[in-house]
């Protein structure tokens, strides 16, 4: 068993992520932007992937509801990547800190199973992680307490030895009611020093 670990979600922990950064580029209009992020392609909606539903039945059902955006909820499938523009400001920085200390890294998130298979690859920091839980692969998403049982049996970690970092407060409380301290991530400088406090950085 793993004494300790440290446990990330990706989307804003690692990877910033927003439905608009992908939709500024093809809507000119402020308010058609905000409009269509609100009421067609909607994180709600997408949730629906990160849960586990193939995007081969959500696309043709918003299409049917959408007909005049069928191209813009295309490319949300086509060009997912580009909602995510990069990484959080000095997160991956700390990946590498504990994992060159020895420290054993893993991660819960909630992303789409088609989507994590294109974005994967695309980001080498993922090599430094043992084992990675992905939502849409399981069909189990946080804060549903059974991803994070999964996860200590998965991951063969102490719970009481692990800490795990998200930026929402019902993912930490779904991780902590099955014995796993949680950390909300704000910005990596606060999550540095929780890592020093907590003793997985010197």
């Amino acid at each position: 068993m793993i004494r300790q670990s440290v446990i990330f979600d990706v989307g804003r922990v690692l990877f910033d992520w927003d439905l608009r950064y992908l939709f500024a580029k093809l809507i000119d209009d402020a308010g058609e932007l905000e409009w269509f992020v609100t009421n067609v392609v909607t994180p709600q909606w997408h949730f629906q992937h990160d849960a586990g539903r193939p995007l081969a039945d959500m696309l043709p059902e918003l299409k049917a509801e959408y007909p005049a955006h069928a191209t813009l909820i295309d490319a949300y499938a086509a060009r997912f990547n580009e909602t995510i523009p990069g990484p959080m400001p000095g997160s991956l920085e700390l990946v590498e800190r504990l994992d060159d200390a020895g420290v054993p890294l893993f991660a819960i998130t909630n992303f789409g199973h088609e989507f994590w298979e294109g974005f994967r690859p695309t980001q080498p920091v993922f090599d430094r992680f043992r084992d990675i839980i992905v939502s849409g692969t399981e069909k189990l998403i946080k804060p549903d307490p059974a991803i994070y049982r999964l996860a200590i049996e998965r991951f063969g970690i102490d719970p009481a030895g692990a800490l795990f970092i998200d930026d929402v407060a019902h993912n930490i409380a779904g991780a902590e009611s099955v014995g796993i301290a949680g950390h909300r991530f704000v910005d990596a400088a606060t999550l540095e020093r929780e890592l020093v406090a907590r003793g997985y950085l010197a």
